[in-house]
């Protein structure tokens, strides 16, 4: 059976869809993007503090479905211009130590002009 997370700590979905699923001892996190949880909006403005914002929302999502950065599997990251590369995978490496498997790619465009997007695939405790 497929459990639905939801957490008010993390972003509302802003489409028909959830914001992580378990099944089989594995969440898939839908993709965040950085709205902030509290405002709905997006605030920072460059890719180092809008990256900040996303993996505080996976975080929250992670936790919610008995998760976390440690256990993660795989990540899949889109970057709305590849030359923010470096700065991206300074902030992605503060949180993710744990050197999972990545996809990194760069993107004609994301929701709401979001500068960077993560999802992320891992075992649940």
């Amino acid at each position: 059976m497929i459990e639905k997370i939801y957490t008010k700590e993390a972003p509302e979905a802003i489409g028909p869809y959830s914001q992580a699923a378990v099944i089989g001892g594995v969440v898939y996190t839908s993709g965040q993007i950085a709205i902030n949880p509290e405002t709905g909006n997006i605030e920072a403005e460059d890719i180092k503090g809008q990256t900040h914002q996303v993996m505080k929302n996976l975080a929250a999502v992670l936790k919610a479905a008995g998760s976390s950065f440690d256990d993660c599997i795989k990540t899949t990251c889109f970057l709305s211009d590849i030359a923010d590369f470096s700065t991206f995978n300074e902030v992605y490496a503060e949180y993710i130590t744990s050197k999972p498997a990545r996809s990194c790619v760069a993107v004609k465009a994301l929701p709401k002009n979001a500068l960077v997007e993560v999802e992320v695939i891992a075992a649940v405790k």
